[in-house]
């Protein structure tokens, strides 16, 4: 091979590898505003912007893509569906029983306000506000009622409890789209007193039904020997006025002996004064 024939490559003087550097350098910067100088927000979804310069801008952008400066702006972008929220709490009753209560609410920011929630609470702001206010507001609202209400009264509770908590949060441009109660635990010592109280009530409807037959039968007595009472005086009068009563009374006997024995599989035979047919001696 013949190296005197080859031809070098002329390398660029410094003012090409500035102009390389340049183009570079530029190229770089286009690349990374390009990919960074757009985002998209999702539906159900809100963003604000923070600027290097100037800091939250109070505009909410909504869904959809939005441009903003690289490096100087950053986007924060907002989950504004509501979301639930559970909590138990220990709080004690009027009546000085010590109950849990869970405690179940949907929670949003307000749009409009995102701006401001930013500001004064971060992006984890349910963390920082639900505990301590559901936690206070289900303390104040429990302590109105004694045990045996929150039961019954429990729409009631709910109801106050939604009042009060959906007051308190819009303060912290937070919304409450529903608050309910989950559970109502007691302690063991009003568990058995509930038991006891029951079996009292059983007791006594069991008594008071005793009381109540015991009437019915005394009545059903009086009533039964009026009757037979009754009975025997008519029948007597019956026999006084007519002395046959009694004959016919004896036919009537003698027809339920016959029917019953004709009815039996067995063979009977019975005389006149078994089957109390001898009527002639009674008839004069």
């Amino acid at each position: 091979m013949n190296f005197n024939k080859m031809k070098v490559p002329k390398l660029p003087g410094a003012r090409g590898i500035a102009t390389l550097l340049t183009v570079g350098v530029v190229g770089s910067l286009g690349v990374y505003g390009l990919n960074n100088s757009l985002y998209n927000v999702d539906g159900g979804h809100r963003s604000i912007v923070f600027s290097r310069l100037v800091g939250v801008k109070d505009k909410v952008y909504p869904e959809g893509t939005h441009l903003i400066i690289p490096w100087f702006e950053r986007p924060v972008i907002y989950d504004v569906r509501a979301k639930p929220y559970v909590v138990e709490s220990k709080a004690g009753s009027r009546d000085l029983q010590m109950v849990l209560v869970g405690l179940r609410v949907l929670t949003r920011p307000v749009p409009d306000e995102l701006p401001t929630v930013y500001r004064t609470l971060g992006e984890n702001y349910v963390e920082r506000v639900m505990p301590s206010i559901i936690h206070e507001t289900l303390k104040a609202v429990v302590a109105q009622y004694n045990a045996s209400q929150l039961i019954t009264q429990r729409e009631a509770v709910s109801r106050e409890i939604r009042k009060i908590l959906t007051e308190r949060a819009a303060n912290f441009n937070i919304a409450l789209d529903d608050v309910s109660i989950t559970n109502l635990t007691f302690g063991k010592e009003f568990l058995t007193a509930i038991e006891a109280k029951q079996v009292a009530a059983q007791e006594a409807e069991r008594a008071k039904f005793v009381v109540e037959k015991a009437e019915q039968d005394k009545k059903s007595a009086v009533i039964r020997a009026e009757g037979e009472a009754t009975s025997a005086k008519l029948i007597g009068q019956a026999i006084a006025n007519n002395p046959a009563f009694i004959t016919l009374r004896k036919i009537e006997a003698a027809r339920e002996i016959a029917q019953v024995i004709s009815d039996s599989k067995n063979m009977v035979y019975l005389n006149a004064d078994e089957l109390l047919l001898n009527i002639q001696g009674n008839v004069q």
